[in-house]
């Protein structure tokens, strides 16, 4: 999906929840388009004002609620950090947290959604949703 797909999307999904779109908004839905990382507010926010240093945090905070609340966005509260966010309705993944950095890398494994699928049915369960996180470091190397 191109970031001017993803932009008119939250836009999109904004106008439905009859919010208006003004030029701060537009903003923080322009940097929520352009990036591929997990974002927290104050990212967001640091991103945005760099662009309109008018945009403020509780504009930021106002819009990823409706934005989470209309599905278009998934919150994740990864441990030890402020919430993060990415874009919502790609394909499943999970993610592997960084504990020195922060960072988040998304990985999908066949080997574990199987495994995952064959321990609920061990124990007479269906899964309907799953997250998975991995927290680690790098290795150092010898």
């Amino acid at each position: 999906m191109t970031a001017n797909r993803k932009k008119r999307d939250y836009e999109a999904e904004l106008r439905d929840a009859g919010v208006r779109i003004t030029r701060p908004r537009r903003t923080i839905l322009s940097i929520l388009s352009s990036g591929e990382d997990h974002p927290d507010a104050l990212e967001i926010y640091r991103r945005s004002a760099a662009l309109d240093p008018s945009i403020s945090l509780s504009t930021v905070y106002r819009t990823m609620k409706l934005l989470e609340e209309r599905g278009a966005i998934h919150r994740h509260a990864f441990e030890g950090g402020p919430s993060r966010f990415e874009q919502a309705g790609g394909s499943h993944h999970d993610h592997l947290i960084d504990v020195d950095t922060g960072d988040v890398i998304e990985f999908s494994s066949e080997r574990i959604e199987a495994l995952q699928e064959e321990i609920a049915r061990e124990l007479g369960y269906e899964i309907v949703s799953h997250r998975l996180e991995l927290y680690g470091r790098r290795r150092q190397s010898p």
